[in-house]
């Protein structure tokens, strides 16, 4: 059995924190009394505290305190030995830090970390200029080059050095080679392969699995083995690559074999480096924690069993945070928004706290979940499951008989659901459907006092502006071997609005409420549109004959010399830069004196939003919309929530799956514990042991924001990586088939088409269309076009009654297309126009 050694993060944190300078890994361990076998743990617990900011890695393995300085005496000055040293120095110190992007293409961006006044966008690398950095690496970068003008400069740099490494290991394909084992790594953005030298290929179980055969004790030792050739591994980077030396690893992993049902979602778990396993010391606590609610919990709490209070989730939900109940009272309304008390269960500085933290939130994909906590409390007794006594922390509102709200509460509870209801069945209730109103008869009349408080409460938000897209999320379907047989729209109704109204009151009276009191809390914030996105949104609304009105909104042509100009891109990230001419490019302003303010606000988008209902074109423009939109995150200071319209807001109603909301439990509780008190805490960074009600101090919410933000990203993308996988796997069983198809985006390689039929988005590359039109094609950047340069070569002619083939395709068409082929290297499918 492995030696797990007791060691901590705050153990660590102390030490660094009394050392005042930086320290090896090696002082480390002889400060913490730990024997040499512990390094690997030391490590391990280092790069936690890398990824949470606490600690920064400082050249030749030193660590100190993110953002001390070391004492003078760790460093004693010395001069230059030559001009080259001194230059090294003053390049660092005005090198720009950031996270590199890089493009499967070799080329990449670095992210700057503050952003930079004036600068348009991230900084670019050539291919030539990333040098031994890796995608998703911390970088220093010194910018070679700006060009642009004021409001449109655009820079270009190259990578000094590495400062903090973002892949600890890399899932690929393990092979065997003549000059050596290789991994390949499965992420298309990392160029690098891994070199497994002889005998590190042999994961723990395979050394036991052939030790008495003497296997692993030299290079003559180690056969070739059925069960690595081709198999998906992953590796631990032993050494990153520098100069001419490659990256070195060892395999401590099988995943499985390519194909087989559910390692795809291994795949992307250990791409993203999601944390998947809980710790023994995590899981132990988790049982300990997980007991049935005793009477001396239930003392001093509010008592809310006796009233109807019901959970309503999708139906493969299982783990419940909140429950509901509405009742009409004379004159207005009273709504009860009950939440799981998670923080009863999950202590402050806790094994449990410290993982949940670093996990961050739940991830979701079609096959599975990797919770935050463990089963024992997201599925048992931290869920409100129906007929249970549960702890919970609530939000007591009241509003008028317009929805206006008039006051709210809040308070320790104790619930005991009366069902467990999901938005079919509630649907079903208040259409009327005659068996489901009569299982739930006595739950009906509530139901409907819910659907009559939601819309109020929706119809006063879209009258503040409020924007609902309403977008469709793609639909799996299974059958009973696992194979995908479908992939749907998915579908909202009454059940879920109210839902979502409902949650979105809790959160806001919340958010108020702290506000109000003067307390620091982390907020969720949406902040309001760059104006560059508003004037490329409206140039393309404007071909379908729509506009946001932004009134003061003008534009000005500007000259960029280097000719990169990046392709309007999905999800508001460039793509690809193009190595043209000098050519213009359009900026916007705000209003035609300088200084003037942006006037846009939600309104602008919820009215295109109403236009738009029902209308051929919507789903391309909601799409164009929301990309114009910035991308919401967490934050200390109170920016508020551009999209919705609210001044305030803050994540409450999800404690079980998202750690930003436990954070506001325990603020919540803090303030319900001390009615009077205002202002911000002189607490340390983290939350004394034991602690379920606590008060964070400003440094300690900055850094949760930076933390929770980021690990809400790596989520996000984790799930949309698998679902375009699965998507792919689904069109691999139907190449050749027709199709019909709405164009959702145009670049200068292609054009995005989502299909009608199935839920599934693909590629239609600018070769294929050039094959149809039967010359060269160009993308026309004006009106986002892809159009044929020259006359066609030889009579080129569709089946469609002769006609001759179409000579532009533009946002917005419909198109024939036939799936073509699976792109392996981006999983996505490719199409080809059909005849």
């Amino acid at each position: 059995m492995s030696h797990r050694v007791a060691i901590t993060s705050d153990q660590i944190l102390a030490f660094l924190k009394d050392r005042n300078k930086p320290a090896s890994v090696g002082e480390i361990l002889a400060a913490l009394a730990l024997p040499g076998r512990d390094r690997r743990t030391l490590h391990k617990e280092l790069a936690k505290l890398k990824k949470r900011r606490a600690v920064e890695e400082l050249p030749g393995q030193r660590y100190v305190l993110s953002g001390a300085k070391p004492a003078a005496s760790s460093h004693p000055a010395r001069t230059p030995a030559n001009p080259d040293r001194a230059d090294a120095a003053h390049q660092a110190r005005h090198a720009v830090a950031g996270r590199l992007v890089l493009h499967a293409d070799g080329y990449g961006f670095v992210v700057p970390d503050p952003p930079i006044p004036g600068l348009d966008g991230d900084i670019f690398i050539p291919r030539s200029a990333v040098e031994d950095a890796m995608h998703g690496d911390r970088v220093l970068v010194q910018i070679t080059r700006r060009t642009g003008s004021p409001g449109a400069l655009r820079a270009e740099g190259r990578i000094l050095r590495v400062t903090d490494r973002a892949h600890p290991t890399l899932v690929g394909l393990f092979r065997y080679a003549p000059r050596g084992n290789v991994v390949l790594p499965y992420d298309a953005r990392i160029h690098h392969e891994i070199a497994i030298p002889p005998g590190e290929e042999l994961t723990p179980a395979l050394r036991e699995k052939y030790a008495p055969a003497g296997l692993g004790k030299g290079r003559a030792s180690v056969p070739r083995l059925a069960e690595l050739d081709g198999a998906v591994v992953n590796a631990e980077i032993l050494r990153y690559p520098r100069g001419a030396a490659g990256a070195t690893g060892r395999v401590i992993e099988i995943v499985g074999r390519p194909g087989e049902i559910g390692v795809d979602t291994e795949i992307v778990i250990r791409k993203h480096h999601l944390p998947h396993v809980f710790p023994r010391e995590v899981a132990v606590e988790a049982k300990h924690r997980a007991h049935p609610v005793s009477a001396a919990e239930r003392e001093g709490r509010e008592d809310f069993r006796a009233l109807p209070i019901v959970t309503i989730d999708g139906e493969t939900a299982r783990d419940f945070d909140d429950a509901v109940y509405v009742e009409r009272r004379p004159g207005g309304w009273a709504l009860q928004v009950h939440i799981a008390d998670v923080s009863h269960y999950v202590r402050g500085g806790s094994p449990l706290d410290g993982e949940a933290r670093l996990r961050g939130t739940s991830v979701y994909f079609p096959d599975r979940a990797v919770p935050m906590l463990p089963e024992e409390l997201s599925n048992g007794i931290c869920s409100l499951n129906p007929l249970e006594d549960r702890l919970v922390l609530s939000a007591l509102m009241e509003f008028d008989s317009g929805g206006r709200i008039l006051g709210a509460r809040f308070a320790r509870g104790v619930i005991r659901s009366a069902a467990r209801m999901t938005y079919t069945g509630v649907n079903k209730v208040l259409e009327g459907n005659p068996e489901t109103s009569a299982r739930y008869v006595e739950l009906a009349p509530h139901f409907r006092n819910m659907r009559e408080l939601a819309l109020l409460l929706n119809a006063r938000r879209s009258g503040a502006g409020s924007i609902d897209f309403d977008l469709p999320e793609p639909v799996l379907e299974f059958d009973e071997q696992q194979q995908i047989v479908a992939i749907s729209r998915s579908e909202r109704n009454i059940a879920h609005r109210l839902i979502e109204e409902f949650m979105l009151a809790a959160n806001r009276a919340v958010a108020s409420h702290l506000q109000a009191r003067g307390i620091l809390s982390l907020h969720r914030v949406h902040e309001k549109p760059d104006v560059k996105k508003v004037l490329e949104f409206e140039e393309l609304a404007s071909a379908f004959g729509y506009s946001l009105g932004v009134e003061g909104l003008v534009q000005r042509s500007v000259q960029v010399r280097h000719g990169r100009v990046p392709a309007p891109a999905r999800h508001g990230r460039p793509d690809s830069y193009g190595h043209g001419r000098e050519r213009p490019m359009r900026v916007a302003l705000p209003g035609a004196a300088p200084g003037a303010q942006f006037p846009i606000t939600p309104r602008h988008y919820q009215r295109l939003v109403e236009k738009l209902a029902g209308k051929p074109e919507e789903r391309i423009l909601s799409y164009l919309m929301l990309r114009s939109l910035k991308q919401a995150r967490y934050a200390a200071e109170p920016l508020g929530h551009f999209a919705l319209g609210f001044d305030e807001y803050t994540h409450f109603t999800s404690p079980i799956r998202r750690y930003p909301d436990l954070i506001v439990h325990r603020i919540l509780k803090w303030a319900l514990d001390h009615p009077g008190a205002r202002g911000a805490a002189p607490a340390p960074h983290a939350p004394a042991p034991g602690a379920e009600a606590v008060l964070y101090s400003r440094s300690s919410l900055d850094e949760l924001s930076a933390e929770t933000s980021e690990a809400e990203r790596r989520a996000v993308g984790a799930e949309r990586e698998l679902m375009d996988w699965k998507r792919a796997q689904f069109m691999e069983e139907h190449l050749g088939e027709h199709y019909e198809g709405l164009i959702i985006s145009v670049q200068k390689y292609g054009c995005f088409v989502e299909l009608f039929e199935e839920y599934v988005e693909g590629l239609l590359p600018i070769a294929a269309l050039e094959e149809a039109a039967g010359t060269r094609c160009v993308f026309r950047e004006r009106d986002h076009a892809i159009v044929a340069a020259g006359p066609a070569r030889g009579q080129v002619h569709s089946r469609r009654a002769g006609k001759s083939a179409p000579r532009a395709w533009r946002l917005g068409d419909r198109v024939k297309v036939r799936a073509e082929r699976i792109d392996p290297t981006r999983r996505r499918v490719e199409f080809a126009l059909a005849e």
